[in-house]
């Protein structure tokens, strides 16, 4: 048996139940080792107050919700020291893959991860996974010098693998998926296989969690919420997604001229409606938990077997429990908003990006009509089902006329709830390597302090205003634009 210290390194102030804990603590248990977390995700001294940020910029409607939870003073490299010597792990692991804040999240935690281990005094094999490691390992040791070792892809049977041979560093370091450093280079060893049935991994562990980290705002209520996965994979190729990164790990990066998987069935795995259903009941009975966020990256494309067999199972059960899911247009129709509401899903999330049709379909990879978007965001609202819209500002030769089209897009859709995010170009997505050839990669910031999204410089459209537009977004689209001139002038723009 070996012990395995998780580590949560969140910094966005709010619970965040990052699906690689669970399904790794489920693994690494049910192989008879033993588990812990460290969570970072109140400490005082840790983490930017998300909530008070996307409240103020009417992303979220206003709750008592940080009268639901308490923040710890204390020091948090104490803290995770004396973790750490109470416990005396044989592995530390961080990882980002599946993170409930896709893109940045994914992608920072390992950063975050390294500089709470920095001056950590430990005997323990200290490894990273996530979406760095898989777009760019030749970079981890440069930019993670406290750090070990690093996995690619999906990494808890690996991870498994690993804890097994912890006594037998020769076979430890053979393992695939495994990535490296030998005499100053970085090895990648060859990927280890896809993990192709889901229900191979055990059922999720949230005991891991303390209570606090359940509780969300929603819709202007705060309920006992979790992120959940019934599903990996995804059918699209979207330039932007860190989806791709993944695809492109395993070989599967043949598309047709519409942006879709070319052999998506053995890409795109889902677990079996009854496992989903017994750890969806156990949430409830066990943590009181109501609103089940399926991290899914297109929920509609989910084995429509699975999903109809899931929503009987559902239907006729007597759980006061609703799905938020995320899926695209082009799956809106009246059978899919059948299932949605046999589901009870009561909010379902879905990427405008930009109001420019051209624009989604040469940059973005994005081939929803204007006509396609519009339906179904008419067909959710007739259905009763709550409409969130995500956009994106800041995109390569963009202009702030463009910004204003895309708000008043939105007004058209009238959503129910808006979320607007920088463009960035993440490591390994299709994006990046456009940027990298048109030399505009290295104009591109990241700033990890507050927790947004890469600001690029080579829009026309200066940060500051990129920042304002972000600030009064859902304000522009509930309220129009007439006070806008006023709002500038606040904001300190001519």
């Amino acid at each position: 048996m070996a012990k395995i210290l998780l580590i949560q390194p969140n910094k966005w102030g709010r619970g965040i139940t990052s699906i690689w804990i669970p399904s790794h603590a489920a693994a690494l248990k049910n192989a008879g080792h033993d588990v812990t977390l460290f969570d970072c995700t109140f400490y005082k001294d840790w983490a930017f107050n998300e909530i008070q940020y996307n409240t103020k910029n009417e992303q979220y409607a206003p709750t008592d919700y940080l009268n639901h939870i308490k923040f710890n003073k204390n020091n948090i490299f104490k803290d995770l020291q004396m973790k750490i010597d109470s416990f005396d792990p044989d592995i530390i692991f961080c990882s980002g893959l599946s993170s409930h804040i896709h893109g940045e999240g994914e992608y920072v935690n390992i950063q975050y991860g390294n500089e709470l281990l920095k001056n950590i005094k430990t005997n323990a094999i200290k490894i990273g996974g996530g979406l760095q490691p898989t777009a760019k390992p030749e970079i981890l040791y440069e930019k993670f010098s406290n750090l070990d070792y690093f996995i690619g892809g999906e990494s808890e049977l690996t991870l498994v693998e690993l804890a097994n041979k912890k006594l037998d560093i020769k076979n430890f370091e053979e393992t695939k998926g495994l990535i490296k450093k030998n005499n100053g280079k970085t090895i990648v060893n060859f990927p280890q296989e896809i993990i192709s049935d889901m229900d191979k991994i055990s059922h999720y562990d949230y005991s891991v969690f303390e209570e606090q980290v359940f509780y969300r705002a929603y819709n202007g209520e705060v309920i006992k919420a979790v992120d959940y996965e019934l599903s990996r994979g995804c059918v699209y190729t979207c330039s932007y997604c860190v989806e791709t990164t993944i695809q492109n790990y395993y070989g599967f990066n043949e598309t047709t001229k519409t942006g879709v998987l070319k052999n998506a069935p053995s890409y795109l795995r889902n677990k079996s409606a009854k496992r989903a259903y017994e750890e969806i009941k156990n949430l409830y009975e066990k943590f009181g938990i109501i609103l089940i966020r399926c991290q899914d990256t297109n929920f509609l494309t989910i084995d429509s077997n699975v999903l109809n067999e899931l929503a009987t199972l559902i239907d006729n059960s007597n759980l006061p429990i609703m799905l938020y899911v995320e899926t695209r247009p082009e799956g809106i129709n009246n059978s899919s908003i059948k299932l949605l509401k046999k589901l009870k899903v009561d909010g379902v999330g879905m990427g405008i990006e930009i109001s420019s049709e051209e624009f989604r379909k040469t940059d973005l990879n994005r081939f929803p009509s204007q006509e396609k978007i519009v339906d179904a965001f008419r067909l959710l609202k007739n259905a009763g089902i709550k409409r969130t819209a995500y956009n994106i500002i800041g995109l390569p030769n963009e202009s702030e006329d463009m910004i204003i089209d895309t708000i008043k897009f939105n007004q058209k859709l009238k959503p129910d709830n808006i979320t607007v995010a920088f463009y960035s170009p993440y490591l390994g997505t299709d994006s990046e390597r456009k940027s990298k050839i048109n030399g505009d990669f290295e104009k591109y910031e990241f700033n990890i302090d507050n927790q947004l999204r890469t600001v690029t410089k080579s829009t026309g459209i200066e940060k500051s205003k990129l920042e304002f537009y972000k600030t009064y977004f859902s304000k522009f689209v509930h309220e129009g634009f007439e006070d806008i001139d006023k709002l500038k002038r606040e904001f300190g723009l001519k």
